[in-house]
C-alpha cells in the first residue's frame, strides 16, 4: 500500500525538497535578524559619515505620515533631532519637506517645530512632494545664494539616497542623519520594522540609481 501511495505522488519528494529549504532560510534569516547585530550595521552603513556638521540652513525631510496632518514616528523623531540641532545654535534657516498636498507633513513639522522654540519665522515649508526626488526638487526655491553651508538630516537608513538624490540635483548638502532604525535594532520589538524598513530602502535605491535620479 505504501509503495503504491508513493507511485501515485511522483511529485512529493521534489516538493519536499525546496519547501525544506525555504523553511530552513526563512529559519535563518530569523536568527540572523534577530541575534545579530545585522540591522545596526545596514543602517550605520546606509547612513554614512556621522559627524553633526553645522551650517546656515538645516533640511529636514517628512519620513512616515499618521494621516489627518499627524507626524508618524519616523517624522517625530527627525524633528525632535532638528529641535536639538537648532538650540545648539548657529543655524538660521530651517527647511522642513514633505507632502501630500492636501495634507502636508511639512505643515505638521513645523506646527511642532515652533512648539518646541524655533522661531516660526525661520521656518520654510515644502508641501507637495511625494518622494524624496521631489523633496529635492521642490526644495530649490527654498534657497538663495547667501544661504551658506545646507545640512541634509533625515533618517539613517534614508540618508544614502537622500543626500545622492540632493546632490544629483545640484544642491549641495552636508548629510547628517540621525539614530532611526539603528536605534529600534536595539530592541527586539524595533528590530523586525528596522529590518523591512532596511530591506525596502535598499530597492528603492537600486529603482533611483537604474532610473539615474542618484
Amino acid at each position: 500500500m505504501l509503495s503504491r501511495d508513493r507511485k501515485t505522488n511522483p511529485a512529493s519528494p521534489r516538493l519536499r525538497r525546496p519547501l525544506i529549504s525555504i523553511l530552513a532560510f526563512i529559519g535563518a534569516l530569523v536568527l540572523v535578524v534577530t541575534f545579530t547585530p545585522l540591522v545596526r550595521w545596514w543602517a550605520i552603513q546606509l547612513a554614512g559619515p556621522w559627524d553633526d556638521p553645522g551650517g546656515e540652513t538645516l533640511i529636514v525631510l517628512a519620513g512616515s505620515g499618521g494621516g489627518d496632518g499627524v507626524i508618524g514616528y519616523g517624522t517625530y523623531l527627525r524633528c525632535q533631532y532638528a529641535v536639538f540641532a537648532w538650540r545648539q545654535g548657529g543655524f538660521r534657516k530651517l527647511v522642513v519637506s514633505g507632502g501630500p498636498p492636501e495634507h502636508p507633513q511639512a505643515n505638521a513639522m513645523k506646527n511642532f517645530l515652533v512648539s518646541q522654540g524655533v522661531p516660526e519665522s525661520a521656518i520654510v515649508t515644502e508641501g507637495r512632494s511625494h518622494s524624496t526626488r521631489e523633496n529635492a526638487e521642490f526644495s530649490k526655491t527654498a534657497f538663495t545664494s547667501t544661504d551658506g553651508a545646507r545640512v541634509l538630516m533625515t533618517s539613517d537608513f534614508h540618508m544614502y539616497r537622500a543626500v545622492r538624490v540632493f546632490r544629483k540635483s545640484g544642491i549641495t548638502v552636508l548629510p547628517r542623519p540621525i539614530p532611526d532604525a539603528s536605534k529600534r535594532s536595539s530592541s527586539w520589538l524595533g528590530r523586525w520594522p528596522a529590518f523591512l524598513d532596511l530591506c525596502v530602502e535598499t530597492v528603492k535605491i537600486g529603482y533611483y540609481s537604474a532610473k539615474g535620479w542618484i
